[in-house]
């Protein structure tokens, strides 16, 4: 297969997460497919499509193969292991899940994976004096497969609402490899003060979530469905870039969207527009 072009420039890998096209149901291949005929040698999968494709058939060793025929890298997975709530037979369950697909992940080289905080009331919220050991915990077992699980930020989940919620937590796991994972929409849902976050250092994300958010509803109500191409809303797109970009390697800005109006139309547009949109926003940074 012909490789698409190349698509980043010396502050930005553009990516391609496969939610903007989930609602497609394309299938794990068509996914990948899809993505290289728009363009993009970045990508971010979803566990629960590659564990499809897998239980119907496929392989690793062919994912890898298509992989490489595509010219694509998998830059980071999306999975709900329950790695993070206070049940402990849950939890340990969740951790078994994330180590069978560390394995699956480093048999297709993609080195990272979200941590996210499935399984937590989103009121009550993560668990703050455990939830650092915790972290550690799948740290470790990251350091022995070979893959950084990211901590992701939820801004509608108490305790990791936020940019510096999401911080602390990752500092205090005390792991040099601890890692968050940022998100336009959720620095917006969350009520990040997008202002202070040049006190982060931007070392400590290599991803960054892009997507755009209309004027109303207000992003205490807001939802995932509300997502719209970057450029297309309110959020101060390139100001967030001008704090977050990267000076040792570039920032893999990733399109994330769940929008029902662009899963009814054609899933190459969808990811033709997620590129472009993107090029437009990053482009002079």
């Amino acid at each position: 297969m012909t490789k698409p072009a190349a698509t980043k420039n010396h502050t930005f890998t553009f990516c391609l997460n496969m939610a903007t096209i989930r609602g497609h149901k394309l299938g794990f291949v068509k996914e990948l497919e899809t993505a290289s005929k728009a363009g993009f040698r970045s990508v971010e999968i979803w566990m629960d499509s590659l564990q499809t494709y897998l239980n119907n058939g496929g392989t690793v060793k062919k994912a890898k193969m298509l992989l490489d025929d595509l010219g694509i890298k998998v830059e980071n997975s999306i999975g709900f292991a329950q790695w993070i709530v206070d049940d402990e037979v849950i939890r340990k369950k969740g951790i078994e899940q994330m180590k069978r697909e560390m394995a699956l992940l480093a048999e297709i080289n993609c080195a990272r994976m979200a941590a996210t905080a499935m399984g937590v009331n989103n009121e009550t919220g993560v668990n703050v004096k455990a939830t650092p050991e915790r972290y550690r915990v799948i740290l470790e077992l990251g350091s022995t497969m070979g893959i950084v699980p990211i901590l992701e930020m939820w801004g509608f989940t108490k305790n990791i609402s936020t940019a510096s919620e999401t911080l602390a937590l990752a500092m205090e796991s005390g792991h040099p490899s601890a890692k968050i994972l940022l998100d336009v929409f959720h620095l917006y849902r969350g009520n990040t003060p997008l202002d202070s976050l040049h006190l982060m250092n931007p070392k400590a994300n290599d991803i960054l979530h892009m997507n755009d958010y209309p004027p109303t509803p207000p992003y205490d109500v807001i939802t995932d469905a509300d997502r719209i191409y970057p450029g297309d809303g309110i959020a101060p797109l390139k100001h967030i870039l001008q704090i977050l970009k990267r000076n040792d390697q570039p920032l893999v800005l990733s399109a994330e969207l769940f929008n029902q109006a662009y899963y009814d139309q054609d899933a190459l547009v969808v990811a033709k527009t997620a590129l472009l949109k993107m090029k437009s926003v990053a482009d002079g940074i």
